[in-house]
């Protein structure tokens, strides 16, 4: 048999092509830096190099992997960190500022098999996140003024962007590393100067808010004073009529004779035998 092989080179070319079909069909190299499904008639068998947090490179299943030939398939999807960009959003802060805000964000796929039950694609999975992204950060700076994004609440802002973006991901077997604004400008025409003649009439109005609502507490506690201090020389008058007639003969002899802080008064001139001045005469 082998020698009617080797006298005919044509078998055996014929049978070296068909064991490399077989070979190649049986036989796939999953990389270090790729996770793979293998896939049987279109359905998930089994997974290889899944992604685990803190493996070590060279111990992580990669390699040659067998599978059934003509009837398994296999997709392999990124283990890395992967990128999103996305594309320029006008947002609109709490102070009424529009603003043209560039982002993107960083992701690995922790889960393969969510991925392509429920996305398919690695580019599928960037567009959905690219516009989940849009969303999150419309959302959280709507919530702010345009002096967060230039004061160190900035760093909380995209935390709770990245929170809110990763609650998505993770439906989609994904897990998000990081957030981050890469620019945020004044829309074409309008100046910086006019940003922050805005935001200065917004702090005047929030001023004057703070100064009516401290006067009129102040009034209440004034008046809530003058009340108890009415009370008590009610009280007074009470106990002993003479001696409150006489403290507020003495409070109108000051008031009258002295003015305002002691400089001095009216100059007024009255008979010895006038009423008004009583106490001076011993009544």
């Amino acid at each position: 048999m082998f020698n009617s092989l080797f006298q005919n080179p044509m078998r055996l070319l014929f049978g070296a092509v068909i064991l490399l079909v077989i070979l190649s069909q049986s036989l796939a190299i999953v990389p270090e830096d790729k996770q793979a499904l293998i896939l049987r008639f279109g359905e998930i068998e089994r997974t290889v190099n899944r992604y685990k947090p803190n493996e070590e490179f060279g111990r992580s299943g990669a390699g040659l992997v067998l599978r059934v030939p003509f009837t398994d398939g296999i997709q392999y999807i990124d283990k890395r960190i992967l990128g999103v960009n996305m594309e320029r959003q006008q947002v609109l802060s709490t102070d009424q500022q529009r603003l043209q805000v560039d982002a993107f964000a960083r992701f690995r796929i922790t889960n393969p098999v969510r991925m392509y039950t429920a996305i398919r694609t690695e580019d599928k999975l960037q567009a959905q996140l690219a516009t989940i992204l849009g969303s999150s950060l419309r959302n959280e700076l709507g919530k702010r003024t345009f002096a967060t994004l230039l004061s160190p609440e900035r760093g909380a802002v995209m935390d709770n962007i990245q929170v809110a973006l990763n609650r998505e991901a993770q439906k989609y077997g994904a897990e998000i590393i990081d957030v981050r604004i890469k620019r945020a400008d004044l829309p074409e025409g309008a100046t910086l100067e006019a940003a922050y003649n805005r935001m200065r009439t917004a702090r005047q109005q929030e001023a004057i808010s703070i100064r009516a609502e401290g006067q009129k507490e102040a009034q209440i506690i004034r008046g809530s004073a003058d009340g108890e201090a009415a009370r008590i020389y009610a009280a007074s008058f009470g106990k002993d009529p003479e001696f409150y007639d006489f403290y507020r003969a003495m409070q109108s002899y000051r008031q009258t004779f002295l003015g305002e802080n002691n400089q001095g008064g009216t100059s007024i001139i009255m008979s010895p035998d006038n009423e008004y001045l009583k106490r001076f005469s011993g009544g």
